[in-house]
């Protein structure tokens, strides 16, 4: 999946907070809610602390974007609050932190840039290896891929005897019985299966 800032794109894989398990977050400034362009601004200085410059980030949510590919600060609540901060490590490792947990957008953005605080904090306290494993559960997975893709299609527009056959001529080289791999061979069933759901 390519990351944009607008819609949000939420990981592949990463559970999300059912809305009626959403809270309110209690991210101030001045004794009010922080607003999107604070956390916004949170965010990006926990992050240049880390040595990531800002163009090597993107927010996603689901508010639209300035310019500049940053949220505006002005509109109102999306359905969905969620966000997703991407960025590029200085070993150009591409990692993530998303949040749902709050019921508005500037309060999640203001919990990714608390848990980036918290995670400096392991790094202060001399703890640079466990940094780096914590960081590690960040990495930004690559998207799943489709059953037409496992089938060897360049599209999900195909029949099922197209499926049928393409199954059956993978099956010949991938099927443990014929000194194949078991794992390549239930990725191929289960697109098999996928594939004839939805086919007409």
């Amino acid at each position: 999946m390519e990351q944009k800032a607008y819609p949000l794109c939420w990981p592949d894989g990463w559970p999300r907070t059912p809305y009626y398990k959403r809270g309110f977050g209690r991210f101030l400034t001045d004794k009010r809610n922080v607003s999107v362009n604070e956390a916004v601004g949170r965010v990006l200085a926990e992050l240049k602390v880390f040595g990531i410059p800002d163009w090597k980030v993107i927010i996603s949510t689901n508010i639209k974007t300035r310019l500049d590919g940053l949220p505006y600060s002005n509109q109102g609540k999306p359905d969905d609050p969620g966000v997703a901060v991407y960025w590029q490590s200085k070993k150009d490792v591409q990692r993530c932190i998303a949040i749902d947990r709050y019921t508005d957008v500037a309060q999640n953005l203001a919990a990714v840039a608390a848990t980036l605080n918290a995670m400096r904090a392991i790094e202060r306290h001399g703890g640079a290896e466990i940094l780096d494993r914590a960081f590690t559960g960040f990495v930004a997975l690559p998207a799943p891929e489709q059953w037409w893709q496992v089938l060897g299609f360049e599209s999900s527009r195909v029949t099922r005897d197209q499926i049928e056959q393409a199954y059956r001529s993978l099956a010949m080289q991938h099927h443990p019985d014929r000194s194949g791999d078991s794992d390549a061979m239930a990725r191929i069933n289960v697109a098999r299966d996928e594939g004839l759901r939805v086919a007409p």
